[in-house]
């Protein structure tokens, strides 16, 4: 399968040279002739770029071409970035002078004569590179195409979002009784084991969710469990993942026999049903060891397991198994016709039907193919888009090889060209895991593939935005939204495909990996490439190699041990990959950062959260210009922040735990892009700041866990939208009441004495709440009057709250609230009971509605 990220980097590259920014920095060092002759150029080239992707899988030669395109492309993203970041630091220098005579050295701007030679030389060089690959592309005989689905414009119909949050299952009543049925009958075994078996995205997880969901199964165990197996069937992880899902939280700190004895103990004379969702391994001596364990249950227990493998089956199974087979032409229609028509119209077009029946036929009753190619006509009303679909080449390779990634490729194929990098960011992700959606945006944006068109834009609008394009489009599944977050997860097939997709561009990596391609620019550590590796010296041999040199990424996307990144670690990221736009460093073991982190001056994002020996940052860290993101959190042992923050002009977000009594030194107040802060830990903080704050962008401000009472400038954060307090105090003076921001969308509340008299602080504020928290609050004893007013309230959650005794009557006039969780409430969560409760009514208009812990009403949009 033939990648298609190439026309992307161009269209990306292109429009950083038409962005402002860079138009600055352009006319700062006198390069515009250059940068224009390289504009057309490139241009010449993108108009065939997507005939010769198509092209290139029967074509050797165009294969190179196009590698060494790519180089070029890459290389010219480099240059271009540091004209911007030169054009910053220069702006930084004009504004508070050099910091010293070392660093006025560093910035090169004691001789500008010498630095524009310097961007002139490296400029020339790529736009001869890329003429020299412009003129060869006739040799090709490539066809212009207009667009980057190519396929001619068309007009769309308006966008709707109604079938986005449906669980849309069709067709699986019969299989749903057949497995309930088997679960229900009385076995003389001590564990019974019903596989379920069928190809990728046949339904085998969906349909196995639909059982153990069924009320009559809840009633029938007393037990529950969820664990997605992972691909090697590792034994201690499989535990963990059993553990966590029976307790609610992860006990992964366990060795292995205390993880063994801490299962069966969880189990023990338990009736229990267990899914093992996903099953790859036949290693028979893995399962035998997993099973001994789970015979401490009680009699009657049983275990449902999905497979694509019927060798799986086989080892494991105790009854029959149950082929999954694909939904019926009828169930296929209904489920296809679901995604791809607005359900508002009453007949959909007959023309459009036609070909969509063809497409069903062609898609062989497989549910994810079926939402897929739904969702991806479902905005089309013009029928040569629907026979595009219908009679693409992909289909041959369907039926030669009993693939379906060709077809699901079909909707990459079609996603905006800014969306395609996005989407092959997800193979950085070990597959099943549950991705945080802002963390994912905040990756986009330091790799520099989100684009602000706009000062009220944010980051997270327009990554969520993304998001949401990716969703409609069936390539994300089981999103959650929670006070305005996101989180989800991606189809095991997704997953292969953008790892295909992503090939030349993403790597996944261990400890022990030698070498890495020269292509490479973005590494994932793999979570099972860590283990068992006895002879690690603290830099993996690939950090050592020249190719290093052009990563931009390097991440980590789960909790690493103590001395996986340790000072070695950093030390060679920093001073051999000088590209880097993002680094994780994560749960690391060492004291200091090296003070030559300024080299890395493409630096936007750096993670170095939960860093339990960090003591000091160095100064240096302030020449970052380029740094957007700053994390901070978990470093229980730092210092005093570096005195010239201010200096870090493109920040956008700050999370902290320092010992410091104030950041009035370290100038944080002056950070006037600065959208997200977060004060974790801070036990001796006392006040942010006095006198002048420049702050006036902050749309989200985090206080966790500070030991004294802080006095916050609410009359200067004019933009404040998200408010998130736990366990602290605050000092509330007349003025600051009266200052309270009146634009907030989410407010969360959780162990906090003085919730009453912050909640008093609403009264003048304007009508914009859309999520409201309130958790551990002995203090709450009434939910405030003027919560009605906020008629665009979605979410209301009201946590272990035992003093607060009833909702009031108005609730019933928030149409928008879409949910409502009470959980361990005491009185409350009685009145609320379905039906019996005194409160009910005043709550059986909300959609969703979760008491104690069970969804009682549950209604998609």
């Amino acid at each position: 399968m033939a990648e298609s990220l190439l026309f992307s980097i161009a269209q990306g590259v292109l429009g950083k040279i038409a962005s402002p920014v860079l138009q600055e920095a352009v006319a700062i060092y006198s390069v515009e002739d250059q940068i224009r002759e390289l504009k057309n150029t490139l241009a010449a080239i993108t108009a065939v770029l997507l005939d010769a992707e198509d092209q290139q899988a029967k074509n050797n030669r165009l294969q190179q071409w196009l590698g060494r395109l790519r180089d070029v492309l890459c290389d010219a993203e480099d240059v271009l970035d540091e004209l911007e970041c030169e054009a910053l630091r220069k702006r930084v220098i004009s504004r508070y002078g050099g910091v010293s005579e070392k660093v006025h050295r560093f910035f090169s701007l004691s001789n500008p004569v010498i630095l524009r030679a310097k961007i002139s030389y490296r400029i020339k060089e790529i736009r001869e590179t890329l003429s020299k690959i412009s003129i060869e592309k006739d040799q090709f005989n490539l066809n212009v195409r207009s667009t980057d689905s190519g396929v001619a414009p068309l007009r769309s119909r308006e966008m709707t979002y109604s079938f986005i949050n449906k669980l849309d299952v069709i067709g699986r009543d019969i299989d749903k009784q057949k497995i309930i049925e088997i679960l229900k009958q009385p076995d003389d075994k001590n564990l019974s084991v019903i596989p379920i078996v069928g190809i990728g995205g046949l339904g085998k997880t969906t349909l196995a969710k639909l059982v153990y969901n069924d009320d009559g199964v809840k009633e029938q165990f007393e037990l529950r469990l969820w664990v997605c197996v992972p691909e090697d069937f590792n034994l201690k992880k499989t535990i963990d993942g059993i553990i966590k899902d029976a307790i609610g939280q992860s006990l992964s700190n366990l060795d292995i026999q205390q993880s063994q004895t801490f299962l069966r103990n969880t189990i023990k004379d338990k009736k229990f049903l267990l899914v093992l969702d996903d099953v790859w391994s036949d290693d028979r001596s893995r399962w035998e060891e997993l099973k001994a364990l789970l015979i401490e249950g009680a009699s009657g227990s049983k275990i449902i397991v999905t497979t694509r493998n019927s060798k799986v089956a086989f080892i494991m199974g105790t009854h029959p198994t149950h082929n999954l087979k694909g939904l019926s032409h009828e169930d296929s229609v209904a489920l296809f016709k679901k995604w791809a028509f607005d359900q508002k119209e009453k007949q959909p077009r007959l023309d459009l039907l036609d070909i969509g029946n063809d497409i069903v036929i062609k898609c062989q009753g497989v549910p994810l193919l079926l939402k897929t190619l739904g969702s991806l006509v479902y905005t089309k009303d013009e029928v040569r888009y629907w026979a595009h679909i219908r009679d693409s080449e992909t289909w041959k390779l369907v039926a030669e090889k009993n693939d379906i990634l060709p077809v699901l490729k079909l909707s990459y194929d079609h996603l905006p060209s800014h969306l395609k990098r996005c989407f092959a960011t997800l193979s950085l992700f070990d597959k099943a895991r549950e991705i945080n959606g802002h963390e994912l945006a905040w990756l986009w944006k330091g790799l520099g593939l989100i684009s602000l068109t706009g000062e009220e834009q944010s980051l997270e609008d327009v990554g969520i935005e993304y998001l949401n394009e990716l969703w409609k489009r069936s390539l994300i599944q089981e999103v959650e939204e929670f006070d305005l977050m996101l989180s989800f997860k991606v189809h095991d097939l997704v997953h292969s495909l953008a790892t295909i997709v992503a090939q030349h561009d993403c790597s996944s990596v261990g400890l022990d990996t030698t070498e890495i391609s020269e292509g490479v620019r973005h590494v994932s550590f793999s979570s099972t490439s860590l283990e068992g590796i006895s002879n690690f010296n603290g830099v993996p041999p690939f950090l050592r190699k020249p190719t290093s040199k052009r990563l931009r990424t390097i991440i980590f996307p789960f909790a690493v041990d103590d001395e996986v990144i340790t000072r070695e670690f950093v030390r060679a990221c920093i001073s051999k990959c000088n590209h880097l736009r993002y680094l994780d460093l994560v749960d690391g073991s060492f004291e200091e950062l090296p003070s030559s982190i300024c080299n890395v001056k493409h630096l936007r994002t750096l993670f170095l959260s939960d860093n339990k020996r960090l003591k000091k940052l160095p100064d240096t860290i302030c020449e970052l210009q380029s740094l957007q993101h700053l994390s901070l959190n978990g470093c229980s042992e730092l210092g005093d922040l570096p005195k010239n923050m201010k200096r870090l002009v493109s920040l956008r977000f700050l999370s902290i735990t320092t010992k410091q009594k104030s950041l009035q030194k370290s100038g944080i107040q002056y950070l006037e892009n600065l959208q997200f802060l977060a004060l974790e830990g801070c036990q001796n903080l006392e006040v942010l700041f006095e006198g002048a704050c420049r702050l006036t962008r902050l749309r989200r401000l985090i206080i966790l866990d500070c030991g004294r009472p802080i006095s916050l400038p609410f009359g200067e954060l004019i933009a404040l939208e998200v408010l998130e307090i736990q366990n602290c105090k605050l000092v509330l003076t007349k003025e600051n009441k009266s200052n309270f921001p009146s634009n907030l969308r989410a407010l969360s509340i959780v162990q906090f004495e003085q919730v009453m008299e912050l909640l008093q602080c609403f009264n003048e504020s304007s009508h914009t709440l859309e999520s409201f928290t309130v958790g551990k609050c002995l203090s709450f004893v009434a939910v405030p009057e003027w919560l009605p007013n906020h008629p665009c309230l979605k979410f209301l959650n009201l946590i272990k709250c035992p003093n607060l005794l009833s909702m009031p009557q108005e609730i019933q006039s928030l149409a928008a609230l879409k949910k409502l969780c009470i959980d361990d409430c005491g009185e409350l969560s009685e009145r609320c009971r379905p039906t019996t409760g005194e409160d009910w009514p005043k709550i059986a208009h909300i959609p969703q509605i979760e008491l104690d812990g069970v969804k009682v009403q549950w209604t998609e949009d």
